[in-house]
């Protein structure tokens, strides 16, 4: 790896015109701490991806960078400084989220457009959500191209068609929502709550919630043990439905534990962590914890956005938001998420598939993963280089003692092997419903790159009420809107951070969402059926459209 040259000076005061134009030139300029950190050398060592990264291009990263990341990392990330900025640096929209920026020598009385970008002041300005459709995001859309004739036209294009009096009013609307509900976001209100956000992260750092509680650890092992045993015990009794309730329990609780250890929140330790989270995920869950690590990692900073969420991008089977029927374009994988005839007919019904889709989910993550090692995303480079060959190997293990020991030796019918399968895997489906239930009914709404990290964590995500003996069964992730302001504190410390964030809220004014898991679950069954009710509408719109040959709406 080569850090920034030796001999430039590393505290030169760098213009906004400067770093527009090195953005300009493809190089990845974010902002940390007043510092201009150049991460080009750094992309292919880094162990949450290069998509965290790109989001992060010409913004001032300071927070997303401190709560992610240990004082390590951080400390790392100076040896890629080029310079510093003067006052409070103004964000850039990144170039991965349809940012464009001037070249070096490119200035206002030239005709930029030549060369496919726009002046500085252009890139950051705030879009019209109307005729922009998602805020400050330039929106890729799938087209068929100039030749088709009127009676093959497309979906998409009689969505386009029909946008301006549907899915922009509607787009408005969200925006107008968040506007009247949330702070606004001049410079100043934005200001304090980030003064106020890391004042109470000094606090939480103060109060010791950062360490962890290995005593609470010690019960998690002691109930995986039992667990695990059962399913054994089960298992050989001949008992395989149940065995398989079993082992899908001792999968559902193992999560919490891989979650914490992937975001270095049990020991701290970047590599100890990573090996209790590649064991977990890889050997004994069968999952790629680098997956889990890039995909994870993308969520957290642009949470919920139809475009760049991928937890969020579940097409051809959920939308939680009328953006995804114009087919938007996934910056994280790379392709169209396509709102067809069979995405149409899904959508409608989705508030009643939600749950028995759900029972399937572990089955999607196999895919995933699998998909992740092939493609060979992990870093290639640095401490994390060893990642994809241990998980590859994990992979292999998982596979011949669940599916050759296990289903394939110790269960002897067709049926049993079927069964075993299923309910093993079905078991897990709460801890989708918990993922989802924080997300899901949380707003999509994009307010432009001017929205402080705290705040955008706060209207994207909410926390689900439980009694404290259930914590065990939700395992952190009913503190999800806490998990996001500071995702590296223990499981066990959030339930008293909680109390810190509620008090933080107050004093910024930013609703903070607290639902029990029923009025919850209502809520996302709401949103799922309000979305589906708006694809109806649009459907027949289109319909209507095509049966009255009026495509442009004259």
């Amino acid at each position: 790896m080569s850090p920034v040259r030796a001999g430039l000076d590393r505290n030169r005061i760098i213009s906004r015109r400067e770093i527009e134009g090195l953005i300009a030139q493809g190089q990845l300029i974010l902002i940390v701490e007043g510092r201009v950190i150049k991460a080009d050398a750094w992309l292919p060592y880094h162990p949450g991806g290069d998509k965290a990264i790109r989001h992060m291009v010409g913004k001032d990263a300071t927070d997303e960078v401190t709560v992610l990341h240990s004082v390590e990392a951080k400390e790392k990330a100076k040896t890629f400084q080029i310079g510093r900025v003067e006052g409070i640096w103004k964000n850039f929209k990144p170039p991965i989220q349809g940012g464009r920026f001037r070249l070096p020598g490119q200035e206002n009385g030239i005709d930029i457009q030549e060369e496919g970008t726009e002046s500085s002041d252009a890139s950051t300005r705030s879009s019209s959500p109307v005729f922009d459709l998602s805020g400050d995001v330039l929106v890729k859309r799938h087209t068929t191209g100039t030749s088709t004739p009127l009676s093959s036209v497309s979906s998409e294009e009689l969505s386009a068609s029909t946008r301006p009096s549907f899915i922009d009013a509607i787009t408005q609307k969200e925006i107008d929502f968040d506007y009247a509900k949330y702070p606004a976001l001049d410079e100043a209100t934005q200001q304090h709550i980030i003064e106020r956000y890391r004042i109470l992260h000094e606090r939480i750092k103060a109060e010791g919630l950062y360490q962890c509680n290995y005593t609470a650890y010690a019960a998690e092992m002691a109930r995986y043990t039992l667990l695990f045993s059962l399913f054994l015990i089960t298992l050989r009794a001949g008992w395989y439905a149940t065995s398989g309730i079993f082992l899908g329990a001792t999968w559902h609780q193992l999560v919490f534990t891989a979650h914490d250890a992937c975001h270095i929140g049990i020991t701290h330790n970047f590599q100890i962590d990573t090996g209790i989270a590649i064991l977990i995920a890889d050997f004994i869950g069968g999952l790629s914890m680098g997956w889990w690590k890039r995909s994870h990692n993308v969520h957290h900073i642009v949470t919920n956005s139809p475009e760049h969420d991928p937890d969020i991008q579940h097409l051809p089977f959920f939308a939680v938001s009328h953006r995804f029927f114009d087919s938007l374009f996934s910056t994280y994988h790379n392709w169209i998420l396509k709102y067809d005839s069979f995405a149409t007919t899904m959508v409608q019904m989705q508030h009643y598939l939600y749950y028995p889709i759900l029972l399937f989910g572990r089955f999607n993550l196999y895919v995933q993963s699998w998909m992740f090692l092939a493609m060979g995303y992990s870093p290639k480079k640095g401490i994390a280089r060893w990642h994809r060959t241990i998980e590859i190997i994990g992979q292999c293990f998982f596979w011949y003692w669940f599916g050759y020991l296990v289903v394939y030796r110790s269960i002897p019918t067709a049926w049993d092997r079927f069964s075993f399968i299923m309910l093993s895997h079905m078991i897990t489906a709460p801890l989708h419903a918990q993922i989802t239930l924080s997300h899901f009914a949380m707003s999509t709404a994009d307010l432009g790159v001017h929205e402080s990290f705290p705040q955008r964590m706060l209207r994207t995500t909410m926390d689900v009420d439980c009694p404290q003996w259930l914590d065990f069964f939700h395992g952190g992730l009913q503190f999800q809107a806490i998990h996001h302001l500071y995702p590296r504190i223990p499981r066990h410390n959030l339930r008293r951070t909680q109390k810190l964030v509620q008090a933080f809220c107050k004093e910024v004014d930013i609703p903070y969402a607290l639902f029990g898991f029923v009025d919850g679950s209502k809520q996302v069954i709401g949103r799922l059926g309000e979305v589906g009710r708006q694809a109806a509408m649009l459907a027949k719109c289109q319909q209507a459209i095509v049966e009255s040959s009026d495509y442009y709406m004259h």
